[in-house]
């Protein structure tokens, strides 16, 4: 009996000595990629505004402090910026402007039509927390893989719609109806319209998101220093819009990323 809790002893103290020296704190910093996209909403939340978004490229960063409870888990906090968005290039709808409003009296519609291009472009202040699950691999243990998974938060620093193109004006997206240049005499032509703006749309766009963030990479261990490779991405679960004449949207992006990290 003695000799079976003295075994159960030491082989505590042993476990006890591994997970003390396992637990360590590293701090990094990692960039690159960001490809965002705008999904829209479905049912009533989707209208012709807020569907036809695709991908754009963008940039992220971020620094980081990692605690490591064991040699198979960590908790990653970090703090990043990550570009978000999309972009709609070609034939879509388009808000009518206040000024072209009177033209359509009684008969007024919601959008007009255009080929011209359109990118979303916004700015968001993250901090995600993050599970990590990690793997030695290798007879010197140089190289490790691992994945990660946690909720985030974001704040909105910027939100801009940025246009170009000109382009002919229809009433409809089966280009059916164009819109004449003078309604009194159509016979002068269609109307013509430039795009060529950015427009500030930070005050239509909630400030705050929540989501989640993973991803899965491989390091190298370097002494105290590792380098990694890493990809994976992130997904709001909140309508990016206040209201909804402009549809509803949520963000989300995939990310390529590498960078270095240092052990304490």
């Amino acid at each position: 009996m003695k000799k079976y809790i003295l075994s159960l002893g030491m082989a505590a103290v042993l476990f006890y000595t591994n997970s003390i020296s396992a637990q360590q704190w590293s701090i990094g910093a990692r960039g690159g990629l960001s490809i965002p996209n705008l999904t829209a909403g479905s049912g009533s939340a989707n209208n012709s505004l807020s569907k036809g978004y695709s991908s754009r490229l963008g940039a992220g960063f971020g620094v980081f402090a990692e605690y490591q409870t064991s040699k198979l888990f960590s908790i990653q906090i970090m703090i990043e910026y990550s570009q978000q968005g999309g972009k709609k290039n070609g034939f879509q709808a388009f808000p009518v402007p206040a000024q072209m409003a009177p033209l359509f009296g009684s008969q007024a519609t919601p959008y007009l039509y255009a080929d011209f291009n359109s990118t979303a472009k916004f700015d968001y202040l993250m901090l995600p927390v993050l599970a990590k699950f990690g793997w030695d691999l290798g007879p010197k243990k140089k190289w490790r893989i691992y994945a990660g998974v946690g909720p985030f938060a974001g704040l909105l620093l910027s939100g801009k719609q940025v246009t170009e193109g000109i382009s002919q004006i229809y009433l409809d997206e089966a280009r059916t109806t164009p819109v004449p240049l003078n309604p009194a005499n159509p016979s002068q032509g269609i109307l013509t319209l430039s795009f060529d703006n950015t427009k500030n749309i930070k005050d239509r766009l909630r400030q705050f998101n929540f989501g989640l963030e993973g991803n899965v990479g491989i390091g190298y261990k370097i002494k105290r220093s590792t380098i990694f490779l890493e990809g994976g991405g992130n997904y709001g679960f909140i309508d990016i819009q206040k209201g909804t004449a402009n549809g509803k949207n949520k963000s989300g992006a995939a990310t390529v990323m590498i960078g270095y990290a240092y052990s304490l």
